[in-house]
């Protein structure tokens, strides 16, 4: 079983690495996140200076959004890579070879989760050079403190590969639950673009939204992380207070994100792997 689901990952793994979309995926994860980066830091620093030395912007609070752009500005990557490993198979009509190769569809459905999360931890590493990397060297040409030195910043670090991981398995069992491509592609650019930025802002107008606003996707990878876009520019404007006011530990925010990767897996396993194949 063991060397079975080993097969299953290296071919999953080999399937992705030989089309281009892995690598155009990773560019633009490097680009915009840098970019994003890169301003934020540059934006943070002139505001800092501009409210007289940057005493209502604390180093911590500045580094920590910064250096999450990676996860919150970068998760659709991994989720959208994950999702593509599965449902390409059905567009392509390359799954009957791939189940002859291996009959047991539990152990394709494992080879392609594990191949998804190498390939979102990897994308986590790619992010992390951008908004860590530039992110770092911009708050350090300002004259800030990039805390590269702090415990502090590289739990941030570890978990966000982490978080990126989860994004990946999330990528594969919704893949695999829709198997449409473009209907799988249409939902995760609604949903993360769109749909949970607004649920996110409305939500947290009043409390009792703002408890259940936690337990949303991208709130949950913000927890998991220790920041993202919305806590942190609560944290740093007291008038959006508000946006941070219920947020998830780190842990319980991984719980959320892992559980929302394994009802989605154990639910594809239910229904559309248990399908005949053409």
């Amino acid at each position: 079983m063991v060397n079975a689901v080993g097969r299953s990952v290296a071919a999953e793994l080999l399937r992705v690495v030989s089309t281009r979309i892995w690598w155009i995926l990773g560019l633009v994860l490097l680009g915009y996140t840098a970019f994003v980066a890169a301003f934020l830091a540059f934006f943070l620093g002139d505001l800092g200076a501009a409210l007289g030395g940057g005493s209502s912007l604390p180093p911590r609070a500045v580094a920590d959004l910064v250096y999450s752009t990676a996860t919150s500005v970068g998760y659709l990557v991994p989720v959208l890579l994950g999702a593509l490993i599965v449902t390409s198979e059905h567009r392509h009509r390359t799954l009957t070879p791939t189940l002859l190769a291996e009959p047991r569809r539990g152990v394709v459905v494992t080879g392609k989760a594990i191949a998804g999360a190498a390939f979102g931890a990897l994308y986590g590493v790619v992010g992390l050079l951008a908004s860590v990397g530039l992110g770092a060297a911009v708050i350090a040409v300002g004259g800030g403190d990039p805390l590269l030195g702090s415990a502090e910043t590289w739990g941030l670090i570890l978990r966000a590969l982490l978080a990126m991981a989860l994004w990946g398995l999330v990528g594969v069992g919704l893949g695999g639950l829709v198997a449409n491509q473009v209907v799988a592609i249409v939902l995760l650019l609604v949903f993360t673009q769109f749909l949970e930025p607004i649920l996110r802002l409305v939500g947290a107008v009043w409390e009792w939204s703002a408890e259940v606003g936690k337990f949303l996707p991208g709130a949950a990878s913000d927890a998991l992380v220790g920041a993202g876009l919305f806590g942190s520019l609560g944290a740093l404007d007291p008038s959006a207070a508000g946006m941070h006011s219920a947020a998830l530990s780190w842990w319980q925010g991984g719980l959320v994100l892992a559980a929302l990767a394994a009802v989605l897996l154990v639910l594809s396993r239910a229904t559309t792997w248990r399908r005949d194949v053409a």
